[in-house]
């Protein structure tokens, strides 16, 4: 009975949040280093991440990030670097049926309508678990590149034959998989741990370039990567998104109060720790979105949700920001102005609430899937009860499509591709460049008498996202008009095309 009585307590308030926007970033990480392929078939790790992405398809996921390089290893088909050991249980041991992961989700992803992102580690090369490598990984092939720190190895950031190998491996993915976005997480030079000190000061006295200080030498080495990666997507597939989720504190405030220095927190920081300066990045443009992973709770003392998801919305909001939610700590812990739930209805009105913030990322795909404290139930009836069209990305491209053609009421008959019943269907709308290219289409629904008028912020009218140009109609719309836009790569919107029902 109590667990009855939360849960409509969850319900009752989640009425009370904030409209949800049109454009929004809905996204939900799928690791590999948690062991949940490990003793599967293939078949059946397709059979299981294809319930996932139904399932957070449902719940108005848009986008997946997708773990493809774990320790200097692949879950794709590479030249370049072994099987991941995350995969099959021995890093370099290919899937029994010749399967390619990284192919297959991207598939999967755009049939749904939901972006694919090719999630990789720069800088890890082994970590603890891993007892052998495979004859090609990196620690065999080159050890010297590499140095010790506790049980990790490292890709040794101050070498630049690293950073070209490094650019080597994004450009194969980018060249071979129509993958929407690249993206880094949170692991550059590694966590301080005690006792343990970072092997690089012979190559900071050989080449200083000019710098006194090593901690600045050695963020100075992570800007150089971060900048040559913008570079060669914007290069090779200027509408890939390259993003990443920094550990969610910059750097703590050295008088307590959240400012242009630091936040109002006490933990390990992105900039004097892991030697990664996230506010420079943005400031100079080389990322197109940033995801800081804000995973503790409010009312947290050394590392405040409500302080930090402020705190990156006043200083960190020249690029597109997500906040990277916990799932699972979210729902552990009570709200503090409202004991009987938990903190997902007060985390939800703040991030919907602040200029800078235009979504989300979830911590992790299966915790949702799972559905702890009715976390992904309120998504589907509440947060994004409606689909949401991504963020614009101007600085890559703000050229809308051309609008569909033809749109028509079509009645189709069984057939094998396509389930029988009453579409709206159109034609693709032709284009020159690839930028320009529909990819996906907007639907929206005007009940009788209602004037079919869109506007940028409204997304009440706003029922599908599909990638191929129709849309199966459901239940009786008689007298409903349906507008139908173009999309392309960006989420830029064409001009609207309406018919009545």
């Amino acid at each position: 009975m109590q667990k009855l009585f939360i849960s409509f307590l969850l319900f009752v308030a989640a009425l009370t949040a904030t409209a949800q926007p049109k454009r929004e970033f809905r996204g939900a990480w799928i690791q590999c280093v948690n062991g949940q392929y490990l003793g599967k078939t293939p078949q059946q790790l397709r059979s299981m991440l294809s319930e996932q992405l139904d399932v957070l398809h449902g719940a108005g996921i848009n986008a997946i990030l997708f773990q493809v390089r774990a320790e200097g290893d692949a879950l794709y088909r590479s030249d370049l670097e072994p099987w991941s050991r995350y995969l099959t249980g021995t890093q370099g041991k290919a899937p029994d049926d010749g399967w390619d992961p990284l192919a297959w989700m991207v598939e999967e992803c755009h049939k749904r309508s939901m972006e694919c992102h090719a999630w990789i580690n720069p800088y890890r090369a082994k970590t603890a678990g891993t007892k052998e490598v495979a004859v090609n990984h990196i620690a065999a092939t080159h050890p010297e590149r590499l140095f010790q720190y506790g049980d990790l190895l490292i890709f040794n950031p101050a070498l630049e034959i690293n950073r070209q190998y490094t650019c080597m491996v994004i450009e194969d993915i980018l060249k071979r998989y129509d993958v929407d976005g690249l993206h880094m997480d949170d692991y550059f030079y590694p966590y301080p741990t005690a006792g343990q000190s970072i092997p690089d000061e012979a190559n900071f006295r050989a080449d200083p370039r000019g710098f006194t200080s090593i901690a600045d030498w050695r963020r100075d080495n992570v800007n150089i990567l971060i900048q040559e990666i913008h570079d060669l997507v914007r290069r090779v597939k200027p509408w890939v998104k390259f993003g990443i989720s920094p550990f969610g504190i910059y750097r703590n405030s050295p008088n307590g109060k959240n400012s242009k220095e630091g936040s109002a927190t006490r933990g390990t920081q992105n900039y004097d720790d892991l030697y990664a300066d996230i506010v420079l990045w943005q400031e100079r443009e080389w990322v197109d979105y940033l995801i800081p992973q804000i995973y503790w709770n409010i009312g947290y003392a050394v590392a405040d949700y409500e302080v930090l998801v402020h705190w990156w919305n006043d200083y960190c909001g020249h690029r597109p920001l997500y906040i990277g939610q916990d799932v699972e700590r979210t729902v552990k812990e009570a709200d503090p102005k409202n004991p009987q739930v938990h903190q997902m209805i007060s985390k939800y009105a703040l991030q919907r609430s602040l200029p800078n913030v235009q979504g989300s990322c979830q911590w992790y795909a299966a915790a949702v899937v799972n559905n702890p404290g009715n976390y992904r139930t309120m998504l589907e009836q509440e947060y994004h009860k409606r689909p949401a069209l991504q963020p614009l990305m101007p600085w890559i491209d703000k050229k809308a499509p051309k609008k569909v053609g033809k749109l028509k009421i079509q009645i189709v008959a069984p057939q094998a591709s396509v389930v029988n019943g009453i579409y709206l269907a159109w034609k693709e709308p032709k284009a020159k460049k690839e930028l320009d290219k529909a990819t996906r289409y907007a639907v929206y629904r005007f009940a009788p008498g209602e004037k079919p008028t869109l506007t940028p912020d409204d997304a009440s009218h706003l029922v599908a996202i599909v990638s191929e140009p129709r849309y199966l109609l459901q239940g009786n719309q008689t007298g409903s008009t349906f507008v139908v836009t173009a999309l392309d790569r960006m989420q830029n919107e064409s001009k609207p095309v309406k018919v009545k029902l």
